[in-house]
């Protein structure tokens, strides 16, 4: 039977001199996953994709692609794959065309009509020399180079860098529909919203560590939700805290606020006894999910500073 792994590493691990990269790294991508590594710059997460690329070598542990060694096996590993890189150059008076077109002959295949529809989608320009674009038609030019030969397996460093929030969506429109064809999609991002929207599965990385591996709808339901609640006359504290998964309550006046983790049930019969002005209730974010992570996370390694 043949194994649906795309990406697997284990107990990766790369320090540069006294300085750790990344530590212990332990992931597994599916085939038609769409998998984040989530976390604030200098966290790890380009270190852990130029590890599976084959452009670092591990200090310990191993990475793979496609069940080919990262390190030992890179060339085989690239087959099939289309890469964004967080940072990328190309000779300034290329047009965007003419690198499509090197790059499609490094791959031994024709320029698609694929990069023309890419390009309509992402309102690029690739008849202009790469000296002339923006920042955001530079990375329009990136992305459009990884997706347009259909890859199997898309590797992208944040790639939404530089682009306006309507082409940000469009892309965000595209990995779905390379989801639906049964494509893995890999990407790194310290965009909340970008991840939360695309992702199935986060791996949350700090400082080298991963925090949590974690399915996003998962994720969000283990963090608390915030919840408002106006009345005519000010309610009784102690009949909402004392409900089950209420871990809040301030009332100013006639409102009242609550952090309710898991089902509000409980709460709204509360607030169906009294008088009400106005209700809200706000579902958690990712970005919460992650500080709140983040934090323990620090927590943990100031103790183990402080102990050593």
């Amino acid at each position: 039977m043949q194994s649906t792994t795309v990406i697997e590493t284990s107990a990766l691990t790369k320090w540069f001199g006294r300085h750790r990269g990344v530590e212990d790294v332990s992931l597994r991508i599916e085939r038609g996953e769409v998998y984040g590594l989530l976390g604030p710059n200098g966290a790890g997460k380009s270190t852990v994709i130029r590890l599976l690329l084959g452009m670092l070598r591990p200090t310990s542990g191993s990475c793979s692609l496609a069940g080919h060694d990262s390190w030992g096996d890179r060339v085989r590993g690239h087959e099939h794959i289309g890469v964004l890189p967080s940072e990328f150059a190309y000779e300034d008076d290329l047009t965007g065309r003419q690198v499509l077109r090197l790059f499609a002959r490094l791959r031994r295949t024709e320029l698609n009509s694929r990069a023309d529809e890419l390009a309509e989608r992402l309102k690029a320009d690739l008849d202009r020399p790469q000296k002339e674009l923006s920042r955001g038609n530079h990375q329009k030019i990136g992305l459009i180079i990884a997706l347009a030969h259909e890859p199997d397996l898309l590797i992208m460093d944040e790639p939404t860098s530089g682009l306006d929030p309507l082409m940000q969506e469009e892309f965000l429109r595209i990995v779905d529909e390379i989801r639906e064809r049964g494509r893995t999609v890999l990407l790194s991002s310290h965009n909340m919203a970008e991840v939360e929207r695309a992702c199935d599965r986060v791996a949350m990385i700090h400082e080298g560590r991963v925090l949590e591996i974690e399915r996003v709808d998962s994720l969000l339901e283990r963090s608390p939700k915030d919840v408002l609640a106006v009345f005519t006359s000010p309610p009784r504290t102690e009949d909402f805290a004392r409900l089950e998964g209420v871990s809040s309550v301030d009332v100013d006046g006639n409102s009242m606020r609550l952090k309710v983790k898991g089902n509000v049930d409980g709460v709204l019969r509360e607030v169906a006894k009294n008088e009400t002005t106005d209700f809200l209730c706000e579902r958690p974010s990712l970005e919460r999910a992650f500080v709140e992570l983040y934090s323990a996370g620090s927590e943990v390694a100031d103790a183990g500073n402080t102990e050593s």
